[in-house]
């Protein structure tokens, strides 16, 4: 199953460690995935995300506000529900 991931966020450094992580999360586990990073604000807040960064699996937001740790965004990945 290919799971679509989205890291919302405008290029802050908390945005930026997300998105490293969730790649290393990837590589790490092999998962087959399709990793977009969403910078502009309407899109965001379309998502009603307030706080970023968020992550966002198959059109889920599963973390806002924080950046979650390695385990949790493997468990995300892993429990992800099908598109």
């Amino acid at each position: 199953m290919k799971v679509t991931i989205k890291i919302l966020g405008v290029g802050c450094a908390r945005c930026n460690t997300l998105a490293e992580l969730t790649n290393q999360v990837i590589k790490e586990g092999g998962f087959e995935t399709e990793v977009q990073k969403i910078g502009d604000i309407e899109e965001i807040l379309s998502y009603r995300v307030f706080s970023t960064p968020a992550l966002v699996i198959n059109e889920k937001v599963v973390a806002s506000g924080r950046v979650p740790s390695k385990e949790e965004i493997r468990n995300y990945i892993e429990n992800a529900d099908p598109e």
